[in-house]
């Protein structure tokens, strides 16, 4: 399995893929400075800490709504044709001509990226939370620091095994749309989820419209975990921009959903390539 986990690191470098989302991510970093540093408070007096409080809750914002993205397709478009890819240029066939268990292949993929994209993830996090905090400071709560980076960090492992899932299902570019079009669901869940809290609508639209939200979310979760992280790692100061994190926040027991959610569409998919004709 060592040798799988290895080979897909090798595979994410050889094809460059992490290479450039580095270095577009370097390039958003050196962004998100400059607007750091434009919208923080300057030569803050006492009266001006719930000000603070409230851009360091938009900075934030404003980097996990970039940081949300750029994790979700890297994760999604690093393994939506691991296994029907491979399997349609027979380098699939090959490997497992030796004497490799079909499932110690898949596991070792799945911890192979969710490795590799986890470890950039935390680097993500950290980079947008040091930047926040050079220009409007940090909650020194590390308690609800260390909630909000797993929170970040399990949006990993459950694109990883929907994606890994849907290419037992479907060919390379089909589950790439496919996989596409479900992580737009579920943040297009977040965005109804906004936009009615901020609109002016009737009790029952209002109604509907959660439903709808709720529904959407529970599809994909990866967004509805980025919305918790925020709303836990801002204390809810993010509310200063509701187009980006408005909205409830999604529950705990949301969360536990997307860890089930997660273990399911490993297990099934699991199951699936031990079952399937190559």
């Amino acid at each position: 399995m060592k040798t799988i986990i290895a080979a897909t690191w090798q595979e994410m470098l050889r094809r460059k893929m992490l290479l450039i989302t580095l270095v577009l991510t370097l390039l958003f970093m050196g962004v998100f400075w400059f607007i750091a540093d434009t919208i923080a408070l300057k030569g803050q007096s006492s009266s001006d800490l719930l000000a603070r409080f409230e851009r360091r809750g938009a900075t934030l914002g404003l980097g996990f709504f970039f940081g949300g993205f750029v994790v979700a397709f890297l994760a999604i478009f690093s393994s939506f044709s691991v296994v029907s890819g491979e399997a349609e240029q027979g380098v699939l066939q090959s490997v497992l001509t030796r004497p490799i268990p079909r499932w110690k292949w898949y596991v070792g993929r799945w911890i192979g990226y969710v490795s590799l994209i986890g470890a950039y993830s935390l680097l993500l996090f950290a980079a947008i939370v040091c930047i926040t905090a050079a220009h409007s400071g940090m909650t020194r709560d590390y308690g609800d620091m260390a909630v909000s980076l797993l929170l970040f960090l399990v949006a990993v492992p459950a694109l990883v095994s929907a994606s890994m899932l849907g290419s037992c299902l479907f060919s390379g570019i089909g589950n790439g749309v496919f996989m596409t079009m479900l992580y737009g669901a579920g943040w297009l869940g977040g965005m109804v989820e906004k936009v009615r809290s901020f609109l002016p609508v009737e009790p029952d639209t209002e109604q509907t419209l959660s439903r709808i939200g709720a529904l959407l979310s529970l599809l994909m979760p990866a967004d509805g975990l980025n919305r918790r992280m925020q709303y836990v790692l801002t204390q809810g100061a993010g509310e200063s921009i509701p187009f980006l994190t408005g909205g409830n926040p999604p529950s705990n027991t949301f969360v536990i959903y997307s860890l089930c959610f997660t273990l399911f569409a490993f297990v099934l998919g699991l199951w699936l390539f031990k079952r399937k004709d190559l």
